[in-house]
């Protein structure tokens, strides 16, 4: 059984900090074939849609390519609100993309987080999907106790995994929001205002 660990969250304003003995192990299962992006593509989609230098993002994606791999087989993007004092909520709607799918699926995601955590914040997640096959595959609970978060130049990382499936979104946005907090998220098909 894995090590749970809490998951530290927050945007340090202009701060990159790092601390990769908090990532989960790497899975030995491989992404290959058309069904995969690529390093560069998922790199310019990244850039574009976070507003970020491929510079800045580049060096997020380097820690994720190297537990994970650079070959993901989706992504999603997105935006999201959360908030906290000591309970928290999160909310967020995006787009899952395949190359197997001519058309991105929506997805809401909502969950609810307890800890030492406060403060609000609003940003545009880009999220890199390991070994999801299907879209269907991601409308499940992600457990958001495993995993790490860490900060490199000012985007905030962590992992979630559920049944074989990995998720790593990478937040950029306004506002503070620091602490560490259980909880996880739930991505639905429709918008659900109760996070469970």
């Amino acid at each position: 059984m894995e090590r749970r660990q809490f998951l530290m969250n927050g945007l340090a304003a202009g701060a990159a900090v790092a601390a990769p003995s908090l990532a989960l192990p790497t899975l030995a299962r491989a992404n290959t074939g058309d069904a995969a992006y690529h390093r560069d593509e998922i790199l310019s989609a990244g850039s574009d849609f976070l507003g970020v230098t491929a510079e800045a993002l580049g060096s997020a994606f380097e820690k994720i390519f190297m537990d994970y791999g650079d070959a993901p087989t989706a992504y999603i993007a997105g935006e999201e609100v959360s908030g906290a004092i000591g309970l928290g909520l999160r909310y967020g709607k995006g787009l899952v993309h395949m190359k197997s799918l001519q058309a991105p699926t929506t997805v809401y995601w909502q969950g609810p987080s307890a800890g030492f955590d406060g403060g609000v914040n609003a940003s545009r997640v880009f999220t890199l999907a390991y070994f999801l096959d299907s879209p269907d595959q991601v409308f499940r609970r992600f457990p958001g106790v495993e995993g790490s978060a860490y900060f490199v130049g000012g985007l905030g990382v962590n992992y979630q995994r559920a049944e074989g499936i990995v998720l790593a979104p990478i937040r950029a946005g306004v506002g503070f929001r620091l602490g560490a907090n259980v909880g996880w998220l739930a991505y639905s098909r429709k918008r659900n205002i109760l996070p469970f």
